[in-house]
């Protein structure tokens, strides 16, 4: 008697087999043996790709280095001095004022001159004060301050001392920051430059006055009071387009004003002059 034998059934992978009691598994569980899941949230690609992008930030002005030094402890103007000031404030607020009033900020600022420190220093001497580079180079400023003039400015009134302080450093940081031709313009113009700063900083002092006569380039206040006379007939601005002018040419006097006011300096002078009241015994021009 033969025996026929039913074939062996194949062996299943195991890969297939888990798979196969995952798939029975999952196909036997009712839907309330699992919590629904909520759906994922759909956005919109357009409102993605509107997004708000963030503004660029305005550009600002350069920063330095800014150092002190005091010679002398003990001399009655340096205690004058800390009595009155504080030299990280004063200074910082010297540089911005400088900066305002001569030049408007840009991305490279690269018509504002490259300075990386300024060193002030007080000593005694035998003349007020003055700015110069530093033996390093002409990017390292050095701005020197007696202390023999700081210690006879008058106490009253009670602001007199900071405000003559504040008026000669912001006239000394000018020095720094502003362009002189090549070493060609006028030393007036130069001075007359610091002192309009001064003056539009509300730092003038009381023996300032307008006086008619004498020349433009007299320097200090007289070209001053003349700067401020400019940038109130021509714009706001007026006097930084002159310290700008003084950047990449060396100064002649011939076009220089023409250039920028239409006129001859001695032509603005004289206009300037009538614009002023007469001194005791002086006829009109």
């Amino acid at each position: 008697m033969v025996l026929i034998q039913s074939p062996k059934p194949l062996a299943v992978p195991l890969a297939m087999s888990r798979a196969v009691l995952s798939t029975t598994s999952t196909s036997t569980t009712t839907s309330s043996d699992q919590p629904t899941p909520s759906p994922l949230p759909v956005h919109s690609s357009s409102k993605s790709q509107s997004a708000t992008p963030r503004p660029h930030p305005k550009p600002g002005f350069p920063t330095c280095k800014l150092r002190i030094e005091c010679h002398d402890l003990t001399h009655n103007g340096a205690h004058v001095f800390f009595s009155n000031n504080q030299p990280s404030r004063d200074l910082a607020s010297a540089v911005s004022t400088v900066l305002s009033v001569l030049y408007k900020p840009s991305e490279s600022n690269s018509h504002i001159p490259p300075v990386r420190s300024v060193t002030f220093i007080l000593r005694a001497m035998d003349i007020l004060a003055y700015t110069t580079g530093s033996e390093l180079d002409n990017d390292h400023k050095e701005l020197h301050f007696n202390l023999d003039y700081i210690e006879k400015i008058p106490s009253m009134p009670e602001t007199r001392q900071r405000d003559e302080i504040q008026g000669v450093l912001v006239h000394e940081m000018v020095h720094c920051w502003q362009w002189n031709g090549h070493g060609t313009a006028p030393s007036g113009l130069i001075e007359g430059i610091a002192d309009f700063v001064r003056l539009k900083a509300g730092l003038s002092p009381p023996h300032w006055k307008k006086e008619r006569g004498k020349e433009w380039d007299a320097g200090y206040q007289h070209t001053g009071y003349f700067l401020d006379w400019i940038e109130t007939l021509y714009g706001e601005g007026s006097v930084s387009r002159i310290n700008e002018a003084l950047k990449d040419r060396k100064y002649d006097g011939e076009v220089f004003w023409v250039d920028l006011f239409g006129k001859h300096v001695q032509e603005l002078w004289d206009e300037y002059n009538k614009t002023l009241p007469e001194r005791n015994g002086e006829a009109t021009r």
